[in-house]
């Protein structure tokens, strides 16, 4: 005999909502945003975004989250701002999934699940001499030094976890990091990342010092950027730095989602090298990922 033990609904201080009975950051409502997500992390990028749509149909937005829902042709499509970090991650991911898959009125998940299409545009300093300025890379990967992994309940393959281990194993001594990693979604990487190269992204908690930036605090690891360079498992190795990807890609697989992220090379690091023209580069690239999502999803 099978005994259902029903499930209790999820409490008014788990999941906010505000006085309209929108999500509490994101002040949306259910059946504001779209299946396919473009997240990025500038506010201001949203409408870089949402100008090559046909139409929009909502503007919204609360602090540093703004969206902008509409179509290009039949598909519709959200853009929405993280802000930077994987703490604004947290946020993003985890509302967008309650306005989905969980009924507002009740506080209980639907029986059926939806997978959103999240798509990451963002920039992102290259580790790799061998990286282009201004080229776009796909991460295949990432590995996050931020603690938001280590709040959450993490299923690694054995493959994964010598991933973690041989990338942790860099750091001696005092150099001590709890690294977590996920991947970008399978069908994602096939029916987007065609022809773009690919690297594993190392998400940093911060933008000076854990990327291995010297202005004039001391680092406590003055040879990271030396140790995320010479990384290598087998053929893969670490090619780029940022703040969101690895929260982006484990939350999304926590929570039944597909991810993907595209990072716009702005800088590269071994080289010392930065765009002369970001805003027009960050612009075709939106345009181009913009025709290949709206062509294919």
């Amino acid at each position: 005999m099978i005994i259902h033990i029903p499930m209790k609904p999820i409490s008014e201080t788990d999941l906010i909502l505000n006085e309209d009975g929108s999500a509490y950051h994101l002040n949306l409502l259910p059946g504001e945003v779209a299946d396919t997500i473009i997240t990025v992390g500038d506010q201001d990028r949203v409408a870089d975004v949402s100008k090559y749509f046909d139409s929009i149909e909502l503007i919204k937005g609360k602090r540093e989250f703004i969206t902008h829902t509409g179509y290009i042709g039949n598909k519709r499509i959200s853009v929405v701002s993280t802000g930077i970090g994987t703490d604004n991650i947290d946020i993003v991911l985890n509302e967008l999934d309650a306005l989905v898959n969980i009924n507002f009125e009740t506080r209980l998940p639907h029986p059926q699940l939806k997978k959103l299409n999240v798509i990451r545009i963002g920039t992102s300093g290259a580790v790799q001499p061998d990286i282009a300025v201004d080229s776009l890379l796909v991460s295949s990967a990432a590995f996050g030094l931020d603690t938001l992994g280590s709040f959450y309940r993490q299923r690694y393959t054995d493959y994964e976890s010598e991933l973690i281990e041989s990338f942790t194993s860099l750091f001696t001594g005092k150099q001590t990091l709890n690294p977590y990693f996920a991947a970008a979604d399978d069908r994602l990487m096939d029916l987007l990342a065609q022809g773009i190269q690919q690297g594993i992204t190392l998400t940093a908690p911060g933008f000076y010092s854990p990327q291995a930036r010297q202005v004039r605090a001391n680092s406590a690891i003055p040879n990271l950027m030396e140790i995320i360079a010479g990384f290598n498992a087998g053929n893969l190795r670490i090619t780029n730095l940022e703040m969101e990807t690895a929260g982006i890609y484990d939350l999304a697989k926590i929570l039944g989602h597909r991810a993907i992220s595209f990072n716009v090379i702005l800088a590269n690091r071994a080289n010392n090298q930065f765009s002369r023209n970001p805003k027009m580069i960050m612009d075709n690239y939106i345009r181009q990922l913009i025709d290949k999502i709206s062509g294919i999803l």
